[in-house]
């Protein structure tokens, strides 16, 4: 399986929506509501998300991820991405429950790493506390960045460019 980006539309509203919600599924499941409350609290939160982030990063990117496999293309994902001048920053990175596990979110973040190295900036991320992706970006070799914020941990990734030892002699 391999994945590919495509920019979000109005059009992929309703599975931007879904993607929202299977972030949030343990999370309701603990709280006895109903379905109608469920749907209406996602829906509230999944709105008040995506106007903070076009409030604070008006030119951040959305994208749908999209994971192919045999020749058949699956919306599986979304991607926020802002372009900062020091970094690359994920503001957000989700896939559905079907497509997690599976490599497709370290495909992701790996094309980001090298996108990241070729502009010569860092990749960045705030991770929750206890998020169970916090594992790829530990093998990827992102490293945490000062405290955490509440229950986020910033996060980065820097391609580190060093001389080989022969060069160091070369130049002695």
């Amino acid at each position: 399986m391999h994945g590919d980006l495509r920019p979000a539309t109005a059009a992929d509203d309703d599975f931007l929506r879904t993607v929202y919600a299977s972030t949030r599924a343990d999370e309701l499941a603990l709280t006895g509501w109903d379905a109608a409350q469920c749907e209406a609290f996602v829906t509230m939160q999944y709105r008040a998300q995506a106007a903070h982030y076009q409030a604070h990063w008006s030119d951040a990117a959305l994208s749908v991820i999209v994971a192919r496999q045999g020749g058949v293309a699956q919306d599986a994902g979304r991607l926020w991405l802002h372009q900062r001048a020091e970094a690359i920053h994920v503001l957000d990175i989700a896939l559905l429950p079907a497509f997690r596990g599976r490599g497709l979110g370290t495909q992701c973040l790996q094309a980001l790493m090298q996108q990241a190295a070729t502009r010569g900036r860092a990749l960045t991320i705030y991770v929750e506390a206890g998020n169970p992706a916090r594992r790829v970006y530990d093998r990827l070799g992102f490293w945490p960045v000062g405290q955490p914020q509440g229950m986020h941990q910033r996060m980065a990734w820097r391609q580190i460019v060093t001389q080989s030892m022969e060069t160091c002699d070369e130049q002695a």
